[in-house]
C-alpha cells in the first residue's frame, strides 16, 4: 500500500478513536499528577497500548514510558512525544471531568498531548504491515519543573535509533482547527537563580548599626531588572524575572538575611551566556557599596527550542492537507516560554507546532496555567492526524535511505 493510502487509512482510523481519546483525556484530567508522580497516568497509557501490541519500556527512577511499534528491527524509528504532569492549581472550571485531586489539576493540557499520543499509537497499530519502519512513542514526565524529564528519557534511550522527532502543544491563543508553525527558535531558553544577601541585624530604631538586607535586596531588584533594558540589545529579547523575595522577622529588627529567586529567558545562546556575569556584577557592587555579602547560584536550564527547517516544511505541508492553508498560521516570532523538548531537539532533527484549542462558545481561550484553562476536544483529532500524517512521511525521508 502506498504511503498516501496508508495516511488515508490512519485518518479513517482516527475519526472513529474521537470518543475514546476524550475518554482517555478526561480520565487523565479527572486524575492529574504532579511532577514526578505520574504513576496512574502511565499505568493508564501502559495497559492500552500494551493490548495494541506495542513493546513497552518502564523506568525504575521516574514513570515516564517509551512505547515501541517495531516493524523491523533493522530499521530506526520515528518518534512522538507527550508529557504527562499537571499543574499545583485548584481547578476552577466547574466541568464535569474537572480535577478530583485537591490543589492539582492540568492547567497546561498535558492531558491532551497524552490522549492525542495515545491516539495516534493505536492507528499506527491497526496499520502496523503498511509501515517502512517503526514508530516510537515517548510519554514523559516532569515537563513543568526545572530537572525536567526530558533529560532523564533521553539519559535511558529513548532517542536511541530516532530519526525523527515530532511533540505539540494546545494553544489557546490560536482557534480550534488552526496551527501555529515557527522555523528556527520557537521557545526561550529556561535558567533559574538564587540569590541571599547577608546583612547585620540591629532595632529598627537604629539602622546606621546594621547593614539592611532588604534595603540590598531591593536595590539588586531594581537594578537588576536594567540589564535588560540598558546591558542587552534590544533586538535580542530576554527576560529577568524576579519570583520570590523572602526576608525579615518583625517589624522593628533590621533585616540580615533576604533570599530571591528567579528565571532567566532568552531566545538567544550568546545573550544568554553573557547575563549570569552581568547579574552578579550588579549585586556585587551593591553589596559592596552597602556592607553586604552575598551568594549568587545560576542553573542553566532548558536551552531554545529550536526546529529542523525540513521537519517543520513536513508539518507545514500535512498540515495544509489535513485543515487548510488558511488554518496554518505562521508564528514569525518565538515566545519565551520554555519548554523540554528543547532537549530531544538537541539531538535529533525534529519539530514543534501548537495546536489551536480556543472555542468561545465553550469557553477554552483561557490562557494556560490559569484555573480555569480548558481545550476545545475537538482540536484532538486534528492533533492526531497531523502528528500522525508528519511521522509517516518522516518515515519515508529518513526511513527508506
Amino acid at each position: 500500500m502506498a504511503l498516501q493510502e496508508v495516511q488515508k487509512e490512519l485518518f479513517r482510523i482516527i475519526d472513529g478513536l474521537k470518543d475514546k481519546v476524550i475518554h482517555v483525556r478526561r480520565d487523565i484530567h479527572k486524575h492529574p499528577e504532579l511532577s514526578h508522580h505520574e504513576e496512574h497516568t502511565k499505568y493508564l497509557v501502559k495497559g492500552i497500548l500494551e493490548i495494541e501490541g506495542y513493546v513497552i519500556k518502564e523506568f525504575e527512577t521516574h514513570h515516564g514510558l517509551v512505547a515501541d511499534l517495531v516493524v523491523d528491527e533493522n530499521k530506526p524509528f520515528i518518534a512522538i512525544r507527550a508529557d504527562m504532569d499537571a499543574l499545583p492549581i485548584q481547578e476552577q472550571t466547574g466541568r464535569p471531568y474537572a480535577s478530583e485531586v485537591p490543589g492539582v489539576m492540568h492547567a497546561c493540557g498535558h492531558d491532551a498531548h497524552t490522549a492525542i499520543a495515545v491516539g495516534a499509537a493505536i492507528a499506527f497499530a491497526h496499520v502496523k504491515d503498511e509501515l517502512p519502519c517503526n514508530v516510537r512513542f515517548i510519554f514523559q514526565p516532569a515537563e513543568e519543573v526545572s530537572d525536567g524529564g526530558a533529560e532523564e528519557m533521553i539519559r535511558d534511550g529513548a532517542l536511541e535509533n530516532v530519526k525523527a522527532i515530532f511533540g505539540l502543544h494546545v494553544y489557546p491563543y490560536l482557534m480550534t482547527g488552526q496551527i501555529g508553525y515557527k522555523y528556527g527558535v520557537m521557545m526561550a531558553s529556561a535558567d533559574t537563580f538564587e540569590i541571599e544577601i547577608f546583612g547585620k541585624s540591629a532595632h529598627g530604631a537604629r539602622p546606621h548599626e546594621g547593614v539592611d538586607a532588604i534595603l540590598v535586596a531591593s536595590m539588586c531588584v531594581n537594578s537588576l531588572n536594567h540589564i535588560i533594558s540598558r546591558r542587552i540589545d534590544p533586538l535580542h529579547p530576554a527576560v529577568i524575572t524576579l519570583g520570590t523575595i523572602e526576608g525579615g522577622t518583625a517589624p522593628n529588627v533590621i533585616c540580615d538575611h533576604v533570599k530571591l529567586t528567579g528565571t532567566v529567558r532568552t531566545v538567544n545562546e550568546k545573550v544568554r551566556k553573557k547575563i549570569p556575569a552581568m547579574m552578579e556584577d550588579t549585586i556585587y557592587g551593591i553589596c559592596h557599596s552597602m556592607g553586604a555579602k552575598y551568594s549568587f547560584h545560576y542553573t542553566y536550564g532548558n536551552p531554545e527550542l529550536v526546529n529542523d527547517d525540513a521537519m517543520v516544511d513536513i508539518v507545514v505541508e500535512v498540515a495544509k492537507e489535513i485543515i487548510g492553508k488558511e488554518n496554518v498560521i505562521d508564528l514569525k516570532e518565538p515566545v519565551m516560554g520554555g519548554e523540554d523538548f528543547s532537549r530531544y531537539l538537541e539531538i535529533v532533527p525534529g519539530a514543534f507546532f501548537r495546536l489551536g484549542v480556543c472555542n468561545p462558545e465553550k469557553e477554552t481561550c483561557v490562557a494556560q496555567h490559569n484555573p480555569k484553562f480548558d481545550v476545545d476536544e475537538d482540536a484532538l483529532p486534528i492533533g492526531m492526524k497531523i502528528l500522525s500524517a508528519a511521522a509517516l512521511m518522516a518515515m519515508e525521508v529518513q526511513c527508506e535511505k
